[in-house]
C-alpha cells in the first residue's frame, strides 16, 4: 500500500513538472513586455575563427607605419674626415654617475663625446645606483651591472679610447682624494670644457666628473659640430648594449608577445614621484600619496631646485600640460583612435607611483594589460639580478612604550590650566600601514633613509627599466604618458621615442600634445565614457598628426634642447630620394632644422632597401578601400543601436566602429 501511495505522488510531481515547463516555454513565446530582445552577429558561429586581417583599413588605421617617414633611415656613420684616436692623449677622464636608468644612459653618452671632445682616454663610468647597494650580486659590478663593457669598448675603438680599470700611477692618488673632481652641469657649453677642463687636464693628466642631473654637455652643437652628434647616437644606440642576460630575457619577452600573432602596443605611464613633485601634481592624487609628494616637492626646494611655493594649484599645472595624462586618460584615448579592448598592452616603468590602483581604470578598459612579472618567472627574473645574499630582516620597530614618570613630565610641561577636553581617540594604525616603503610619514616629519632592502631595490629597477626598454623599443606602437615634462632631466619615454624614431622611424609613435588633451577631457567631462563622435573624431586627428611630420617638429622644439637622444634628426638619419619626395627643410625660429634636412643616403644603403622591397613586394594583397565597413562593423552598429535607442547614434564614439573581434574570445 505505503508503495503504491509513493509511485502515484512520484507520477504527480512528472506532470506537474511538465505543465510548468509547458508554461513557461509558452509565456516566453507569446510574451514579449519589458524583455530586451538579444540579437546575436550574423558571423557570431565564426568568433574563433576571426583574425585580423594585416591588409584591412581597420589594421592599418590603428597598427599601420607612418608612410610619409618611411624614406628616413638611421644613418650615424662619420661623414667627413674622422681620425682614429691616438693613445699618446691628454689624460685620462673618470667619472660617478648618480640618478635612474635615463640618466644613466645619457651621462654615458655625453662622457664618451666628451672624452673624444678633448682627446681624452675614458675610464669605464661607476653607476653609483649600483654601488651603494651592499647586498646586490658580486657577480656584477657597477657598470657591468647594467651594460656589456666588452661591448662598448669594442664598438668605440674608432671613436674612443676605453680601458676598464684605472691608471696604476694615479690609484694612490684617488685614494687619497687628492685628484681634481668637477661636478659639471646637465647643459655645460663646449668652452666651458675647452677653456677650463682641457688645461687642467693636460696638466694633471686625470681628472674626474660627479654627473648628477642626467648629462654633463649641452643638448644642441653646432652645426659644424654635427660629427660629435653622430658619435652620441653610435654610442646610444649601437655601442650602449644590455649585459648578455639582460637582452637575452628582453628579447624572450618580445617573442612572448609575438607569440600571440598580434600586434601589441607600450605604454610608460611616466608617474614618478620626483617628477610630479616638481611640477606639483599632488592633488591628482588622494591620501598619503598626496602628502608623499608635497614632502618631496618641500626637499626640491630647500635644494633650489624648484623655485615656487609648496603648494600650487594641480588642475591648473594639468590644464597648462605639465602634469601627466593619468592611465585612465591613456585608456580612454587608445579606445577612441579605435584599439579593441582585447589589445595586447604592455606595461613599461620600473617605477609607477600611486601603485595598482590607478591602473584599474586602465586594466577595466583593456583587459590584456601585462608586465614583465606577467611574462617572464620568478625564476628568470632572479637569474637576471644574479646570486645574492640574505639581507637581515627589516621589520617595523614599534616605538617603546612611555613610562608613568614620562608620562607625568609630559602633563607637568603640558601648558596652563584649566586644559580643554582631549581630543577623541584616533584610529588604531595597522601594523601593515607601518611596514611599506610609505609607513614612515604616520610617525616621522622627515624621511628616514633608505634601508639596506630600499638600497637593493632601487639596483633592480635599472634592470627592470632595461628590460621594459627593450619591449617598448620593439612595440608596434608606443604611447608616452609623461615626456619632455619641461624639468630638464631625461625621462624613460623620451629615450625611447627617439629610438624608436632613429631605427624605424615609420612605426607607430604617438607624441601627444598634453595641454591639447586635458582641453579636451575638460569639455566632455560628463561624457568621458560615452563621448560624443566629434570629439571622437578631434582626439583621432591631433594623435594621428603627432604621428608625422607635426608632432616631430614639436618634439624637436620640447625634447631635443634637453636631450638629443630623444631627437637624433637630422644629424642621425639620411633618406631614400626614390622612394618618397624630399621634405622642404622648415627652420625655427633660431635658425635650427626642425625638420627635413637629411643627407641623402649612400648608395650600398639605398640598394639593399630596394632589394629588400621587391622582396617583400612578391605576394602583394589588394589594396582595401578604407571608406568600407565591413559585415561585422555594421551588425555591431545596428545592435548598439537596438540596445540604446536611437539618441545613441548621435553621441556614440568611433569605439563601436573599429572593435575587432579576438580569436582567443
Amino acid at each position: 500500500m505505503l508503495r503504491s501511495r509513493i509511485r502515484w505522488a512520484a507520477l504527480i510531481g512528472l506532470v506537474l513538472s511538465l505543465v510548468s515547463l509547458l508554461v513557461h516555454l509558452l509565456l516566453a513565446k507569446f510574451s514579449n513586455v519589458g524583455f530586451s530582445r538579444y540579437s546575436a552577429l550574423p558571423d557570431l558561429s565564426q568568433d574563433f575563427a576571426f583574425t585580423l586581417n594585416r591588409q584591412s583599413a581597420r589594421y592599418k588605421r590603428i597598427w599601420g607605419t607612418v608612410k610619409p617617414l618611411e624614406s628616413l633611415q638611421p644613418y650615424a656613420n662619420p661623414r667627413t674626415t674622422y681620425p682614429a684616436p691616438n693613445r699618446e692623449n691628454n689624460g685620462f677622464i673618470y667619472a660617478k654617475i648618480f640618478g635612474g636608468f635615463e640618466n644613466i644612459r645619457t651621462s654615458i653618452c655625453d662622457l664618451v663625446t666628451i672624452s673624444r671632445l678633448l682627446n681624452a682616454t675614458l675610464i669605464i663610468p661607476e653607476i653609483q645606483e649600483s654601488l651603494r647597494s651592499k647586498g646586490i650580486s658580486s657577480k656584477f659590478k657597477s657598470f657591468s651591472y647594467l651594460y656589456n663593457e666588452e661591448q662598448l669598448i669594442a664598438s668605440l675603438k674608432n671613436d674612443v679610447i676605453i680601458v676598464k680599470n684605472f691608471p696604476e700611477s694615479f690609484k694612490a692618488a684617488r685614494k687619497r682624494n687628492e685628484l681634481p673632481l668637477y661636478r659639471p652641469k646637465k647643459s655645460a657649453s663646449l668652452s666651458f670644457y675647452i677653456k677650463e677642463i682641457l688645461p687642467r687636464l693636460k696638466k694633471d693628466k686625470v681628472l674626474g666628473f660627479i654627473v648628477t642631473d642626467g648629462g654633463c654637455l649641452q643638448s644642441i652643437l653646432p652645426p659644424s659640430m654635427s660629427e660629435y652628434q653622430r658619435l652620441r647616437c653610435r654610442v646610444a644606440f649601437h655601442a650602449l648594449q644590455f649585459r648578455p642576460e639582460i637582452k637575452a630575457l628582453g628579447l624572450q619577452m618580445v617573442e612572448r608577445l609575438r607569440a600571440w600573432g598580434r600586434p601589441f602596443l607600450a605604454i610608460h605611464p611616466g608617474l614618478v614621484r620626483r617628477t610630479l613633485a616638481y611640477h606639483g601634481c599632488a592633488e591628482l592624487f588622494q591620501d598619503v600619496h598626496t602628502e608623499l609628494i608635497q614632502y618631496q616637492r618641500a626637499q626640491l626646494i630647500k635644494q633650489g631646485r624648484v623655485k615656487e611655493e609648496l603648494s600650487v594649484d594641480s588642475h591648473l599645472r594639468k590644464r597648462n600640460g605639465s602634469c601627466p595624462l593619468i592611465p585612465e586618460e591613456v585608456g580612454i584615448l587608445l579606445r577612441s583612435m579605435g584599439y579593441h579592448p582585447k589589445t595586447i598592452i604592455f606595461l613599461a616603468g620600473s617605477e609607477t607611483f600611486g601603485g595598482q590602483r590607478v591602473l584599474i581604470p586602465l586594466r577595466a578598459m583593456f583587459s590584456n594589460v601585462v608586465d614583465r612579472t606577467s611574462l617572464c618567472s620568478k625564476q628568470e627574473l632572479a637569474d637576471v639580478v644574479g646570486p645574492e645574499a640574505p639581507l637581515p630582516l627589516d621589520l617595523y620597530q614599534f616605538p617603546q612604550a612611555k613610562s608613568e614618570k614620562q608620562l607625568k613630565e609630559e602633563w607637568a610641561w603640558a601648558g596652563p590650566r584649566p586644559r580643554p577636553l582631549p581630543p577623541p581617540p584616533s584610529r588604531p594604525i595597522y601594523r601593515h600601514e607601518k611596514e611599506g616603503w610609505y609607513g614612515w610619514i604616520t610617525e616621522n616629519v622627515t624621511e628616514p633613509n633608505p634601508s639596506p632592502m630600499d638600497l637593493r631595490m632601487q639596483a633592480h629597477r635599472l634592470l627592470w627599466d632595461a628590460l621594459d626598454y627593450i619591449v617598448s623599443v620593439e612595440a608596434d606602437a608606443f604611447f608616452p604618458g609623461f615626456n619632455n615634462d619641461g624639468s630638464g632631466w631625461p625621462d624613460f619615454s623620451s629615450l625611447v621615442m627617439g629610438q624608436r624614431l632613429y631605427e624605424a622611424a615609420s612605426l607607430r609613435t604617438y607624441r601627444p600634445d598634453r595641454k591639447l588633451i586635458a582641453e579636451l577631457f575638460n569639455s566632455t567631462l560628463d561624457n568621458m565614457y560615452h563621448p560624443k563622435l566629434n570629439w571622437t573624431l578631434s582626439v583621432q586627428e591631433h594623435l594621428n598628426r603627432s604621428l608625422g611630420e607635426h608632432g616631430l617638429m614639436r618634439e624637436s622644439l620640447l625634447s631635443k634642447p634637453n636631450s638629443f637622444l630623444s631627437h637624433p634628426l637630422p644629424e642621425c638619419s639620411c633618406r631614400i630620394t626614390s622612394s618618397a619626395e624630399v621634405p622642404q627643410k622648415v627652420m625655427g625660429s633660431d635658425g635650427r632644422i626642425l625638420f627635413g634636412g637629411e643627407d641623402e643616403c649612400p648608395d650600398w644603403m639605398r640598394h639593399g632597401m630596394e632589394a629588400v622591397s621587391l622582396k617583400a613586394g612578391g605576394a602583394e594583397v589588394d589594396k582595401v578601400d578604407e571608406t568600407e565597413l565591413s559585415e561585422y562593423d555594421t551588425a555591431l552598429l545596428e545592435q548598439n543601436e537596438e540596445l540604446f535607442g536611437s539618441g545613441r547614434t548621435n553621441s556614440s564614439s568611433s569605439w563601436d566602429q573599429d572593435e575587432e573581434m579576438d580569436p582567443n574570445d
